[in-house]
Order: C-alpha cells, then structure tokens, then sequence
C-alpha cells in the first residue's frame, strides 16, 4: 500500500494521509481465529474487571487505601482494552484496515493513557505494601483515602500531559511516502519511523514514555520490595514472615503479568530476529492477558473480594419464602 493509493493533504512541508492502513496479521491462515481469540479475551476483562469495580463502589467495607489502588488498576484495564481490542475486531474481523489521521491519533492516545495508568498504578500499590510492613504504626498518616485520591489525580494529569504531548507531536511528521502502519493498532513507534522529515522529538519522546512507564516504575518497585525483604527478614518466627509477605502476593503477581511480556518482548525484538506477524501476536498478547488476569488474580488471592462475591452468589441462590394458605 503506497502513497499514491490513499489521498494526502499537503500543508507547506507537512504531509499528512487522509487515512492509514494497519497491516495486522499478514500470510498467515485462519488468523481471524485470533481474533475471535482476543475477542474472548476481551469479554472475559470486562466481566471480570466490572465485577471487581461493582463489588469495590458498592460495599463501604472496601474504601480504604489498598481497593482505592484496585478500583484504580480495574478502571485502567477496562480502559485500554477498550481502546485496543473492539478496534481490532473492527479492522481486521470486518477488513475495514483503513483509519483516518484524527481517528489513528486518538486510538493512539488512549491505549498509551491507559496503559501508562496501569503502569503508575502498580507503584502505588507497591508504595501501600511499602508503608504497610516497613512502617506500620504510621500507615494511615502516610496512606489515606484522601492521599490516595490525590496520588491518583496527579498521575493521570502527569499521563495525560505526557500522552497529550507525544501524540500531538505525531501531527508534526511528514508522511510522505507511505500510510502503512506495520502494527495492529496506531502504534507509536512504528508510525513516527515512517517519517520522511526530522523525526528526533519523536525518537525522545518515545524514549520518555519507555523510560517513564516501563523502567523507572519497575526498578521502583524492585526496589520497594527489597525494602520490604530486608524488613520481613528481621521478623523472629517464620509465620510473621509468610503472613507478612501473604499480603503481597497478588501485587507480585500483577507486577510480573504486566512487565515480564512486555520486556520479553523488547528484548526478543532487539536480540533476536522476529517476524512482523510474531511481533504483532506477542504485543497484543503482551496488552491483552494481564487486564484480563488482573480481576481473576484479586478475586483468587483477596480473601475481603472473595467473601462479598460468596455472599451475593449465596444470596441469589437463596430459595424465596412462599407463604401458602
């Protein structure tokens, strides 16, 4: 799909295509099975991540610091897999690959505001687990609701300037030699590398977004959970140490469903030789699986989430009175 098959609008140096053509899954048979694949996926996210958000809002018992991060994370999921997935039903499902220039631009913001939300949401649950075992007695002075709320409120306005500047500066290539996107989404990177001008603020910003919401969340978290070792390890009796670290273990494993595919994916693409199509499969997996296990995580390990789903499902299969005369 060249330049001379979509129409361009030209202004002074600036090319901008009327639409772009997402590539997707290329030569490879039964692919749409994938995609029903996905689609199940995101079905399973949205029920589950629903559920999760119904449970916090409804029951009092829930507001507290720790569900404020969980309510947070359910939000975030359901967001950019919304952003993502339905899309992708749309494009490839249906063959409509093409997508206007504003259409690519907000598809692109909203997976990168979202994605980046979850990323700063788990150092915050991380900085709650922090507090909550190095400095107990002083827990609620530094994590409260409304402490919480505001952590929060920053971190989306920080992303969404963030996002907001990395997109806009998107508006500033010239694309004038193609408006393939060799992805399944309006992805970042593969759309700034088709510039046909200086691309360089776009190469920072990239950068920026990786270092912002991939390394630096994760050495953060490393480094709490060192923190958090080095004080379980003074505890006298291996019970307060396993009932200690109990309380991390969904954190821990939402930690490591989120960046280990991620990062094993940067890493395979800079290593090794990888095909655009395994390319493709892995970032979507890498996107899609970690909101969908998130909710399955919570419910599994949260005894207080548990209980109140026990509770509605034993209220709703209680048999109803009949009075009979």
């Amino acid at each position: 799909m060249s330049s001379l098959s979509a129409s361009f609008s030209q202004n002074i140096s600036v090319v901008h295509p009327e639409y772009f053509f997402i590539i997707g899954l290329t030569g490879i048979p039964y692919s749409n099975y994938y995609y029903i694949f996905l689609f199940i996926i995101y079905f399973i996210t949205i029920i589950g991540n629903s559920t999760v958000l119904l449970i916090i809002a409804l029951d009092r018992s829930l507001h507290i610091p720790k569900y404020i991060g969980v309510f947070n994370l359910a939000l975030a999921d359901i967001g950019e897999t919304n952003a993502l997935i339905p899309n992708m039903m749309k494009t490839f499902l249906f063959d409509s690959q093409y997508i206007s220039f504003n259409a690519c631009l907000v598809n692109m913001f909203f997976v990168f505001l979202f994605s980046a939300t979850q990323s700063l949401t788990l150092v915050v649950m991380a900085y709650d687990r922090l507090i909550a075992i190095c400095l107990p007695l002083r827990y609620h002075v530094f994590v409260n609701n409304t402490n919480m709320c505001l952590l929060f409120s920053a971190i989306f306005l920080l992303n969404f300037f963030i996002v907001t500047m990395m997109v806009s500066l998107i508006t500033q290539i010239s694309f004038c030699k193609t408006n393939v996107v060799q992805s399944y989404f309006c992805d970042h990177g593969p759309m700034y590398r088709l510039a046909c001008n200086d691309n360089s603020i776009n190469k920072i910003m990239g950068f920026l977004y990786t270092s912002l919401y991939l390394i630096a969340p994760l050495l953060i978290i490393i480094l709490s959970y060192l923190g958090i070792f080095c004080v379980v390890s003074k505890i006298a009796t291996w019970e307060g140490r396993l009932k200690a670290l109990k309380t991390c273990v969904s954190h821990l494993l939402l930690v490591g469903i989120y960046f280990l595919p991620i990062f094993f994916t940067y890493l395979t693409s800079l290593l090794l030789y990888s095909t655009p199509n395994s390319r493709i499969i892995s970032t979507s997996l890498a996107y899609a699986v970690p909101a969908m296990l998130n909710p399955i995580i919570y419910v599994l390990n949260t005894a207080e989430i548990r209980d109140k789903i026990r509770k509605v499902l034993k209220n709703r299969s209680a048999p109803t009175g009949i009075i009979s005369k």
